[in-house]
């Protein structure tokens, strides 16, 4: 069992190199049922390692479960939280196999001071009140006061067939609450 979880990954890690003169292929929003998901980190620079098993952050073992509505993104408690295999991280881009679905802001605290317009896992809840609740949320911006600008309406738009293939991979795997 465990040689075929150390394949896998390593399978996975080769996905997380980034190519440039390969041709792009069209993106499915029908998930492959023998594709992983996964979360690789994206240095400051922008590379990505792929023999370095410290760039996987987290992979869909790790995931409980993701809730569509409040977009929490609960992980199994592990030797080392999650939070902290990100910190190295500029970035991570969530894959399902081959696919790249999501590039996302790594890490945003719920004290940053910066505004992102784009994809942001987050520590901590925002809802309202801000609060440090120990959980991640996938939102679509930061702070949440610009959710309605034309940039991040512009992303969600870019994202949504990526959103689609997300929630339903995650629902085959019995992983997703609506």
């Amino acid at each position: 069992m465990m040689a075929i979880a150390t394949a896998s990954l390593a399978m996975s890690m080769t996905a997380c190199s980034s190519d440039d003169n390969e041709t792009a292929k069209p993106f499915t929003t029908d998930p492959v049922e023998s594709s992983t998901l996964y979360a690789c980190g994206i240095s400051q620079n922008g590379t990505r390692g792929i023999t370095d098993a410290a760039n996987v952050v987290f992979t869909e073992d790790d995931i409980l479960w993701f809730d569509a509505n409040t977009r929490e993104l609960k992980f199994k408690e592990t030797e080392e939280p999650i939070y902290k295999k990100m910190e190295p991280f500029h970035e991570i881009e969530i894959r399902l196999g081959d696919d790249a679905l999501f590039v996302v802001s790594s890490f945003v605290g719920l004290w940053d001071s910066r505004v992102f317009d784009n994809l942001v896992l987050c520590y901590g809840k925002i809802d309202g009140e801000v609060s440090l609740d120990g959980n991640y949320y996938l939102y679509d911006c930061y702070p949440l006061q610009f959710i309605n600008t034309d940039a991040v309406k512009a992303n969600r738009e870019k994202n949504a067939a990526q959103w689609k293939t997300f929630t339903k991979y995650l629902e085959s795997k019995g992983k997703l609450k609506k």
